[in-house]
């Protein structure tokens, strides 16, 4: 039997088809990139009045905050209260000055990965681009220096290894999206896989 977990206003907080773990898995495709501060940028670009390039100095000094979520894994694991120290991404995004027509984002990561989200998504409270992880740095085997967590969502479109992201009008998919997974990755739908008709 599955341990069930709820919320204070008694609503389930896990996921349909989801098992609690206390561990945190290690899942990616490809290997681990090395990190080198003094080569390492972040960039936004497309769609943006303004477009940035923050060196790692320059990031880590953005003005940063907590977020405590749950993470929910594509392969049905769910891990309750992390607790993740980073840079709201709106307040990332607020740099570039998003234009009006921005609708979607594609976030580029280390290696040519990529992970497409609508902007909304980033431009959300629980949003961030996090260093850090219960009171650590991200080990690098989960995206150290930064990786996107977007908690609402499926585990893969919190991108490890994050570089930039790309404002777009019109939606474009990512990695795992153009592999198999669906394009919005709504854990509460189990929106897991695409159809072949999608």
């Amino acid at each position: 039997m599955k341990e069930r977990a709820t919320r204070q206003d008694g609503k389930d907080r896990l996921p349909p088809g989801q098992y609690l773990t206390e561990k945190w898995p290690v899942l990616h495709a490809g290997s681990i990139p090395r990190f080198d501060p003094g080569q390492w940028d972040f960039k936004i670009w497309g769609l943006v009045e303004q477009p940035v390039r923050l060196t790692y100095q320059e990031f880590v000094g953005l003005p940063k905050t907590t977020l405590r979520s749950d993470i929910h894994c594509v392969t049905a694991w769910s891990k309750l209260d992390v607790n993740f120290e980073g840079v709201p991404a709106k307040a990332v995004l607020a740099l570039a000055k998003p234009k009006p027509d921005a609708t979607f984002v594609m976030v580029h990561a280390e290696q040519g990965y990529e992970a497409n989200l609508p902007l909304e998504y980033l431009l959300s409270d629980d949003a961030l681009f996090a260093y850090r992880a219960d009171g650590r740095d991200l080990t690098p085997e989960h995206g150290w220096p930064l990786r996107l967590v977007v908690p609402r969502l499926y585990f893969w479109k919190s991108a490890k290894w994050v570089r930039g992201v790309e404002l777009l009008a019109k939606d474009r998919r990512g990695f795992w999206e153009r592999n198999g997974y669906h394009n919005h990755a709504d854990p509460w739908k189990e929106e897991r896989y695409s159809s072949p008709w999608e």
